[in-house]
């Protein structure tokens, strides 16, 4: 079904869509239904009012979602939105494995969907959590080499965090001390964790 408010780009990559194609369909009728306007967007169809990005239709390996770019701030009485990882702060996807789930869910999407719209119309926003907890191994290599604290403060918040989130994962003390050691000197350097 092809109207006036379907993207062509968005009609090309449903004609090429090898896995989710039924869903991916579903998905897009459902959300065009809305004042949404759709495009193409890091290679996935996406939902936009007056530019600015409210829902975005992608699949994996294991299921295909609907990720609402500010759905920290929606309210959530269906218990279906899914922080995809602790990294991830702002957005949430409504997941699904079948074209029947996406069916079952139809109502529930749609008032997700139009909660969406209401949260960019009063122009809420997300608040970035930018705390940074710095391991004791980290805090003991700055102490040790006062030039890679010196660094590492003039790090963006953003590098920083990589780096304190990569350091922290793991469970052992020594291996938190050889990530450290590791990336000594990319960080005197100036360098991001994955630079």
């Amino acid at each position: 079904m092809t109207n006036s408010r379907n993207n062509p780009k968005v009609d090309e990559y449903l004609s090429k869509a090898k896995k989710w194609k039924e869903e991916f369909e579903k998905l897009r009728n459902i959300v065009l239904d809305s004042e949404l306007t759709e495009e193409f967007k890091w290679n996935h169809p996406c939902y936009t009012l007056e530019d600015k990005n409210i829902v975005l239709i992608h699949g994996f390996k294991e299921y295909c979602a609907l990720l609402f770019h500010k759905g920290a701030l929606l309210k959530d009485p269906h218990g279906v939105l899914i922080q995809q990882s602790e990294n991830v702060q702002a957005a949430r996807q409504i997941r699904f494995t079948n074209v029947e789930e996406i069916v079952e869910k139809e109502n529930i999407l749609k008032e997700y969907i139009y909660a969406a719209i209401e949260v960019e119309k009063a122009g809420l926003k997300v608040k970035k959590n930018t705390e940074v907890i710095i391991p004791d191994e980290l805090q003991n290599k700055f102490e040790e080499i006062p030039a890679l604290k010196t660094a590492f403060e003039a790090l963006t918040p953003g590098r920083q965090r990589a780096y304190t989130l990569y350091f922290s994962k793991t469970k052992k003390s020594t291996t938190r001390e050889a990530r450290i050691e590791k990336y000594v000197q990319p960080i005197i350097d100036g360098k991001g964790l994955n630079d």
